[in-house]
C-alpha cells in the first residue's frame, strides 16, 4: 500500500460563517521583502468545510488540506482552537 504525505495545516481566523457547512478563514503569514528585507504581513483567505456549522466569526481555527469538496473549497475545518469572545 502506498503512504500518503502530510496534509498542510494552517491556523487563521474564522471572517465569514453565512455559507451552509462552509467558512471563510483569512490566514496571515510572515514575508521578508526580497530588496529591502522588511518584514510584512500578508494574508490568503480559504473556503474551509465546517459539517456541524460550529464556527462562528472571530474563532481561531485549524484547516487541513482536503479533497476538492466543491468549486472553490479544498480544506477541512480540523479544530477550533479558541472560541471569539
Amino acid at each position: 500500500m502506498k503512504e500518503r504525505g502530510m496534509k498542510r495545516q494552517m491556523v487563521g481566523t474564522v471572517v465569514s460563517n453565512k455559507a451552509d457547512k462552509t467558512v471563510t478563514v483569512l490566514v496571515e503569514r510572515l514575508v521578508k521583502h526580497k530588496t529591502y528585507h522588511k518584514i510584512m504581513t500578508r494574508h490568503t483567505k480559504f473556503a474551509a468545510h465546517d459539517e456541524r456549522n460550529d464556527c462562528q466569526i472571530g474563532d481561531k481555527v485549524m484547516i487541513s488540506e482536503a479533497r476538492p469538496l466543491s468549486k472553490f473549497k479544498r480544506w477541512r475545518v480540523v479544530k477550533i482552537i479558541e472560541k471569539a469572545v
